[in-house]
């Protein structure tokens, strides 16, 4: 958050952001109820096409704020396409790219200006550490940026630094066990018939998948799903037993959440329905544990939670 607020304090009363309809719900709740008093603000996109961006374009829009995959339904924006609507409306474009890393995915190639990452999660990969990131392609906005941060305080202590480069030398070798045990993850759920719906890019059947493959070297480790009728879901989060009920993502442990009531509890439930976080949606950060174990562990809690 330190990060995207230094990033939103570029602007000024009067300019308007265009989000991505599933953005974190911390970037919600700042734009919507602390950068709204200082006179920026919002406009939400309906969908990830190209033309839902152009139709959101106002005479005082100044930047987008997009994610790819987004939280928590993962769905897939075509970075390329989204960011040159921004471009030709004399936008920037911002990229919070936590959930794939720069390992998987590299927003400044395909058109980025700025570029955000949650660095608490895989960047740092070991939950022991709170930390933001921005990464800019010009120098002059990287100016801008650093005098915010050194006015505003929002800068990352020594110690800290030193946890996020220790774990920055294992993101690779970590990222291909995440997305190889994700995908095997995502696969048995898919087939179960206890399993409503599933999201994945790493899924043929994923609606971002082609897009996902053209802009990204894989489908990242975080999966969504909803359980069929006849599941509790607040049973399914009770009966975990190797995969912890918490809201983060992106360490070494594999973690379950209830977007509706942790990650996206600051978005009105009217908004979260209309986008399709709903009560029943679970979120999963698939952790690097023996994947068989990972995978019994969700299984049993689904069985134990029918009714």
């Amino acid at each position: 958050m330190a990060a995207i607020t230094a990033v939103l304090s570029l602007f000024s009363a009067g300019d308007e952001i265009v989000l991505s309809r599933n953005v974190y719900g911390g970037t919600y709740r700042v734009l919507d109820q602390v950068f709204s008093n200082f006179g920026i603000t919002y406009r939400v996109v309906e969908g990830e096409r190209p033309h839902d961006f152009e139709a959101a374009v106002t005479e005082r829009t100044k930047a987008f704020l997009l994610e790819s995959p987004a939280n928590p339904l993962l769905e897939v924006t075509d970075l390329v396409a989204a960011t040159a609507v921004a471009h030709e409306h004399g936008a920037i474009a911002i990229v919070d790219n936590t959930f794939m890393t720069p390992y998987l995915q590299r927003p400044l190639e395909l058109g980025a200006d700025v570029v955000v990452h949650s660095a608490t999660k895989y960047l740092g990969g070991h939950s022991d550490l709170v930390a933001g990131l921005v990464v800019v392609r010009d120098d002059e906005l990287a100016r801008r940026i650093a005098f915010i941060q050194n006015s505003t305080g929002g800068v990352l202590g020594p110690f800290d630094s030193f946890l996020l480069v220790r774990g920055i030398k294992t993101l690779g070798v970590r990222m291909d066990r995440h997305v190889a045990n994700a995908q095997r993850i995502a696969e048995a759920l898919a087939r179960s018939p206890e399993v409503a719906s599933i999201h994945f890019p790493g899924l043929p059947t994923d609606a971002g998948y082609e897009i996902n493959r053209r802009q990204a070297a894989g489908p990242g480790a975080m999966i969504s799903f909803e359980l069929a009728e006849g599941h509790d879901v607040r049973c399914f989060f009770s009966s975990l037993e190797l995969v912890a009920f918490a809201e983060s993502l992106g360490g070494v442990e594999s973690l379950a959440c209830h977007p509706a009531t942790m990650t996206h509890a600051a978005i009105p439930r009217e908004v979260r329905e209309r986008i399709g976080i709903t009560d029943g949606l679970i979120r999963l950060s698939v952790g690097i544990e023996d994947a068989d174990d990972i995978l019994a562990d969700v299984e049993q809690a689904i069985r134990a939670s029918r009714f």
